[in-house]
């Protein structure tokens, strides 16, 4: 005889599961936005320094470039710095002869031209002019998916387009800072001496009694810097334009207002090291 079968519980019926949804990436913080926008902007800082050292380098961009933003700022920072010049020379000059000291009037309003005006001017006119220009061309091309190309091609967009635009900035603002600081200074003169009644020989005298060579050093050094950061953030601007041509014009808007806000900063904290570790003369 055969064995009986076992007998096997009958199978529960299979429970029914609630669907999950399926775990997507969490969509980025809009708190976060401005750290991530300023981390991208130091990303973009960091390469052009890096693509500078790189081959090849691109010499005629960088002639173009230069020219053309020389060509857009040099008689605006000429005709600025004349009336800039003779305000800070006549505030000065007021305020010394109320003090009695009326003979520092040419070197005080000299250091005020060469270490804080010249290269404020020079970096709001490359900013205001040469950076909306820039950030409207990088735009333009992101927006034509013409930079999209240039990486499917295997071509660096920062390499060929934002490294020469950025040394132009930085070499047309060292370059035009000497032309500001020159004609402020005939300006102060011009304006103290037949203005204000002063005499040539108390201008100069006081000039070389207070002025010292690092004034002149931390000027260009200035314009330096704020060339670089115009530069840098114009390009940033440009190759992160939303909502096609508005965007780009709303770019501009926004690559000028940052690169103001970022000089006025940068500007308090280079004179603030400058005055800690160079001693006034005399002192």
């Amino acid at each position: 005889m055969t064995a009986p079968l076992p007998i096997r519980p009958p199978a529960e019926p299979a429970r029914e599961e609630a669907p999950q949804e399926a775990a997507g990436p969490r969509p980025p913080s809009p708190l976060l936005a401005p750290l991530r926008q300023t981390g991208q902007l130091f990303a973009l800082a960091l390469a052009v320094v890096r693509a500078v050292f790189r081959r090849p380098f691109q010499v005629r961009e960088f002639i173009e470039q230069f020219w053309f933003v020389a060509s857009v700022t040099i008689l605006p920072a000429a005709l600025v710095s004349i009336p800039f010049g003779a305000v800070i020379a006549l505030q000065v000059g007021s305020l010394t002869q109320q003090l009695g000291a009326q003979s520092f009037t040419g070197g005080a309003s000299v250091l005020a031209v060469i270490q804080q005006a010249s290269p404020l001017i020079v970096a709001l006119l490359i900013a205001g002019a040469a950076g909306s220009a820039i950030c409207a061309d990088l735009g333009s091309r992101k927006i034509r998916e013409e930079l999209d190309a240039m990486e499917v091609m295997g071509v660096s967009p920062v390499q060929r387009l934002v490294v020469p635009r950025v040394l132009a900035t930085m070499s047309v603002a060292v370059l035009l800072n000497g032309l500001v600081s020159v004609v402020g200074t005939l300006g102060g003169y011009f304006f103290n001496v037949i203005m204000q009644g002063g005499t040539p020989g108390a201008y100069l005298a006081s000039f070389s009694a207070l002025a010292q060579l690092p004034d002149l050093y931390v000027g260009e050094l200035k314009a330096l810097i704020f060339g670089f950061i115009a530069g840098i953030v114009a390009a940033y601007r440009g190759l992160n334009p939303r909502g096609g041509p508005k965007g780009v014009g709303d770019a501009v808007n926004q690559s000028v207002v940052i690169t103001f806000m970022l000089l006025f900063a940068v500007n308090m904290i280079l004179t603030a090291i400058y005055l800690q570790i160079v001693p006034p003369k005399g002192g």
